[in-house]
């Protein structure tokens, strides 16, 4: 089993150009089943083959991720991360049969992303405070993700020479290494632009934190840490979350600029297609979920506000 897992790892960086998260979260979630698997296993702590695995088995390791009160939609994922493993594995040879694919996702209603009003966002933006590197940098990522509306594993993948001030543009790497230009807002060029100082100052100093796109070299990255070292995706979660926690409804998660991002402009009167595009979406279906969340928002408008409403 830990050999196929290894193989399987390997196709999704060399031949699916996978991002390292959803790396990362494929290669978790396998060795997770792996786990499950020796435990049934005689002598205990043997791995079974990948072939000796059955539908029955897997229906039982969900079973056993329910006892661990996992929630429906991390039961959906692994079950969707097995039946992308037995594809390669039987395309490749390896077994005969896909144990997974006749095996059903738990039913779950429908989850609609967590979005922030405009006011929650403007005083997001605003939070972070000081001209100190920290702040300065703070604030253009918190600016950044909402201006774009990128991910968090894309933002901290940018580099200065991915960026046009100017222009007000980036050129963004998504999912699967395709990549897309986006608009960068003009309150989100101005964090920048004072981040950029920031980082030339720093330069000047002789701090590690320090660079720019005018001195800097190729793949020099945009947000980094004290350190002067690539802020990861885990570092920037805590950023936002850090800021966010002053909101009325708490804390929330980079993602929710993003799903922010695309409901704003959609509130706004902006086509579903453009928002695809700029969102990196490949199918129109996984955008048209901002739909239901502009129609639920709007529902609460007309229930607080309209005196027939009956709210």
């Amino acid at each position: 089993m830990d050999d196929a897992i290894r193989a399987f790892v390997t196709f999704l960086d060399v031949e699916q150009h996978a991002s390292p998260e959803t790396i990362r979260s494929y290669r978790s979630d396998l060795q997770q089943f792996a786990t499950f698997l020796k435990t049934l296993s005689s002598p205990p702590e043997t791995t079974p083959a990948p072939a000796s695995v059955d539908s029955l088995t897997i229906r039982n390791y969900l079973r056993w991720l329910d006892t661990k009160n996992e929630k429906k939609s991390t039961l959906s994922r692994k079950l969707a991360t097995l039946k992308s493993f037995y594809r390669f594995l039987t395309h490749e040879g390896w077994t005969d049969i896909n144990p997974a694919a006749q095996v059903r996702s738990p039913r779950q209603g429908q989850h609609l992303p967590k979005v922030l009003t405009k006011d929650e966002a403007a005083t997001l933006m605003e939070t972070p405070e000081g001209s100190s590197f920290i702040a300065t940098r703070d604030r253009a990522i918190l600016e950044t993700l909402y201006s774009t509306g990128i991910r968090v594993g894309e933002l901290v993948g940018l580099n200065w020479e991915d960026l046009n001030l100017q222009s007000g543009i980036a050129r963004v790497q998504g999912k699967g290494k395709k990549q897309r230009i986006v608009p960068v807002g003009d309150v989100a060029i101005q964090a920048l632009q004072g981040y950029r100082e920031q980082c030339r100052q720093a330069r000047k100093s002789g701090h590690a934190s320090g660079g720019d796109r005018s001195t800097a070299q190729v793949n020099h990255p945009l947000f980094k840490n004290v350190r002067g070292s690539r802020l990861t995706s885990r570092s920037v979660e805590r950023i936002v979350k850090k800021f966010s926690q002053r909101l009325p409804h708490g804390a929330v998660a980079p993602h929710a600029l993003r799903h922010s991002f695309a409901t704003h402009l959609l509130d706004e009167g902006a086509d579903l297609r453009a928002i695809q595009e700029l969102l990196g979406h490949r199918s129109l279906a996984t955008t048209q979920k901002y739909t239901h969340v502009a129609t639920d928002r709007l529902m609460e408008v007309y229930d607080r506000a309209h005196p027939r409403a009956g709210g």
